[in-house]
């Protein structure tokens, strides 16, 4: 078992492209801001990466040895600096599945404040966003695709949200 042997790329037969050889997961955070809102932390995407200059989670590709809740956090350390002892971990939700079988987690979990970020050469920029306009902002493809999902399943978690 060697870390670091998910970075690559799948391609399935249809010719679309995905990420993360063993598949790829994410950190959907979500913090009570100061004037009583919920906010999730988002990622802009630097310009050379993957559908750059949109927003999404930190995430990335899972290695062999690692569970999908193991590589969200694994990766929102790399990418933003968050110290998984400070999260609980709600839930965790397939949010996308390939036709040759490539999958894509989105690990929910929760912290009582925003916690600080620092930001690695893969963002231009962390923010905490409210969740009602999370979808104002230009959003990776596969994550806007996501998100009504990711919403009814938030909503399930927090009956009063």
């Amino acid at each position: 078992m060697v870390r670091g042997d998910g970075d690559g790329w799948v391609i399935d037969p249809d010719g679309s492209r995905y990420w993360g050889v063993h598949g790829a997961a994410g950190l959907l955070l979500r913090a009570p801001l100061a004037d009583g809102a919920t906010g999730v932390l988002l990622q802009h995407r630097a310009a050379w990466s993957h559908q750059g200059g949109t927003w999404a989670l930190p995430g990335g590709a899972r290695d062999s040895h690692e569970g999908a809740i193991d590589t969200a956090m694994r990766e929102a350390e790399e990418e933003a600096g968050i110290d998984s002892a400070d999260l609980r971990v709600v839930a965790a939700v397939v949010t996308h599945e390939s036709p040759g079988g490539w999958t894509y987690t989105t690990v929910i979990a929760e912290t009582d404040e925003p916690v600080r970020t620092v930001a690695n050469f893969e963002s231009t920029e962390l923010r905490w966003v409210e969740e009602q306009h999370v979808d104002q902002l230009p959003l990776h493809p596969a994550f806007g695709r996501a998100w009504p999902t990711l919403r009814e399943r938030i909503a399930a978690l927090d009956p009063q949200g």
